[in-house]
């Protein structure tokens, strides 16, 4: 990567200094460029092309390189501890974390609001962006070049020894008040702004016994419901408080 493809030299280095932490030399440095791109970014310069087809292309990429390798690393587990343990570890916010752990948010070329409204932390456009970025390499380098990262990164975690990751949100919390009360709980869309993409689109409660026990915001119903399992997970007492009168 070098500034005589029209790259100012400091953002030159930083984006050679990322393809270090990469493992992979870019043939095309526009592909990296543009995963590198939101789409407020697109927006507001017409003719540049955004991150979200790289995207796309990223998170059906790391869904193959990671369920191969956690396929292979735990045969004892079963299809339901392989989909739980895929989903904790390519999740957005596990994504997010791997963005920030390559240092993506002060490269990402964000439109004016965004950048306004510190867009470059917010983990919805961090995990979309390690997905473009992720994309970019599959297409830049070859399938070896994705696993060949992203078994360095997620080692310790799918290995033999480790243990099934826990349970999604919603299950825990029903197989929990079915053990405690005998029911389940129920979900509520409360909240529905109306717009394509928006990631708080939607607002949804979950509901027990006529109570509240959580909120959460999503871009999907189904994203908000999770959320609202979390968020109700967090908010239940512990065994010593629910035993106290």
């Amino acid at each position: 990567m070098s500034s005589e493809a029209g790259i100012p030299v400091e953002r030159a280095e930083s984006l050679a200094e990322l393809e270090g932490r990469l493992g992979h030399t870019f043939s095309d440095p526009e592909l990296l460029e543009t995963a590198l791109r939101h789409s407020s970014y697109a927006n507001e310069h017409p003719g540049l092309e955004s991150n979200e087809r790289l995207e796309f292309l990223g998170d059906a990429v790391i869904g193959l390189v990671v369920g191969d390798a956690l396929f292979r690393a735990q045969p004892d587990w079963q299809e339901g501890e392989l989909t739980r343990g895929l989903h904790h570890l390519v999740d957005k916010p596990a994504c997010a974390r791997q963005a920030r752990e390559l240092h993506l948010g002060p490269l990402l070329e964000l439109g004016r609001t965004e950048e306004q409204s510190g867009g470059g932390e917010k983990d919805s456009i961090l995990a979309n962006a390690f997905e473009a970025v992720m994309g970019a390499l599959f297409l830049d380098g070859n399938l070896s070049s994705v696993r060949a990262f992203v078994e360095s990164i997620y080692a310790e975690q799918w290995q033999a020894e480790g243990t099934p990751a826990d349970r999604d949100a919603k299950t825990r919390l029903q197989e929990s008040l079915m053990a405690e009360h005998g029911s389940f709980p129920s979900y509520e869309l409360t909240g529905d702004t109306g717009v394509e993409g928006d990631e708080k689109r939607f607002t949804a409660s979950v509901v027990h016994e006529g109570q509240i026990l959580g909120q959460g915001v999503g871009r999907t119903k189904r994203g908000a419901e999770f959320e609202a399992a979390r968020m109700a997970l967090a908010n239940r007492p512990g065994p010593s408080e629910e035993k106290s009168p």
